[in-house]
């Protein structure tokens, strides 16, 4: 071991060894899929491989640049004209990743002065934009109304502007976002809502447009995040609002303007995707199996409410919940456990991720072995 390693470092490497939550990174996984965000089959199931075979292949290998010095295309805006339509919005814009566009966006855009209000769980991406922005930041107890109200009816008044962040379905527990009263909220108190869509595209809406969309409320947003890694088998993420917003973000998101853009192959991956979306029959087939699930569930089986891809069963302790994690695993059965402090203690659970190509027979085995 090297020597010049800083002590402190090592004595939290070794307190996540004692309590059993090192992090490693493995290559081999249970062959049954419950646990990847390929919600689709896009990716693993070669469906998009197929389609993008179908364009012309791009002649440079990497964009050579940021978008603000030579990285920029016609493609790109071809692509972001594309997304925006798709979603009913005057503008997107493309970032390297989810993670990218939710810190460019909360980072640059509340100012000093301004408010932020939170949803408690939202996506560790989120949390840290806001980190980073200058802005006042409180949280709300997780989808309560109440809470939310209690504290715009404290803070409100105390700032210029206000700004709701949200996702419309939770990476973690699986359930949606009220987001038609969210709305009304933020009208009463003048209030701008962003929703990160992460786990709604391709899942939720018309052609897999997302929840926004499906409750038609996508015209009352400030500004949604869409990410491409997860239902869109592909990678990047868009955040799309007005065009005001796309200029502002241009020339002053620190993620957006400083670094190498995204290279051609991957922009035709992101249109290859929304492509698919518009002819697919595997939003059908994830749907029904999401109904299927949830009609065979039992009641002492302690699961997350969750009409989503994600559905949640809680099992109290790391040890616990990991050991059922291995569990499966040996029937080859792929499924995570979710520790604290990832979860707040006693709320660890097993985190079930349902795809279009999971079949009734594997879903019957994943229900029968955890209520044994």
């Amino acid at each position: 071991m090297s020597t010049n390693f800083p002590h402190s470092l090592l004595n939290k490497l070794d307190q996540v060894k004692e309590k059993h939550l090192l992090r490693t990174l493995k290559t081999k996984y249970p062959s049954v899929d419950f646990s990847s965000n390929d919600y689709l089959g896009f990716s693993t199931q070669g469906i998009l491989h197929d389609k993008i075979k179908l364009f012309d292949s791009p002649v440079k290998t990497g964009s050579t640049g940021s978008r603000l010095i030579s990285g920029n295309s016609v493609l790109f805006n071809e692509v972001e004209t594309e997304i925006a339509n798709f979603h009913s919005a005057e503008a997107a814009l493309i970032f390297n990743s989810g993670y990218d566009a939710n810190l460019g966006l909360l980072s640059s855009v509340p100012q000093k002065g301004d408010l932020i209000i939170s949803d408690e769980l939202i996506h560790a991406s989120l949390i840290d934009g806001i980190r980073l922005s200058f802005a006042t930041h409180y949280k709300f107890k997780h989808n309560d109304l109440a809470s939310l109200k209690e504290l715009l009816e404290r803070q409100r008044d105390k700032f210029k502007e206000a700004y709701l962040v949200v996702e419309s379905v939770y990476s973690m527990d699986g359930d949606c976002a009220p987001l038609v009263e969210l709305v009304v909220i933020c009208k009463l108190f003048n209030v701008h809502l962003i929703v990160d869509e992460a786990h709604a595209i391709g899942v939720f809406g018309d052609k897999g447009r997302g929840l926004c969309n499906e409750l038609k409320i996508q015209n009352d947003c400030f500004a949604r995040v869409y990410t491409y890694g997860k239902a869109m088998g592909c990678h990047g993420a868009a955040v799309i609002g007005n065009l005001e917003l796309k200029q502002y973000l241009i020339n002053f998101s620190r993620s957006f303007i400083y670094t190498t853009a995204m290279p051609e192959h991957s922009l035709l991956a992101i249109k290859a995707a929304y492509e698919l979306l518009q002819t697919t029959k595997e939003i059908d087939a994830l749907q029904k199996n999401v109904i299927y699930f949830n009609s065979k569930l039992k009641q002492q089986q302690a699961f997350i409410a969750s009409n989503s891809s994600i559905h949640c069963q809680l099992i109290p302790g790391n040890e616990n919940v990991q050991a059922l994690e291995e569990k499966l695993a040996k029937e080859n059965i792929f499924v995570k456990s979710i520790k604290s402090p990832t979860v707040k203690e006693t709320q660890e659970r097993l985190r079930i991720c349902l795809h279009s190509f999971n079949t009734k027979q594997e879903i019957d085995l994943l229900l029968d072995l955890l209520s044994a």
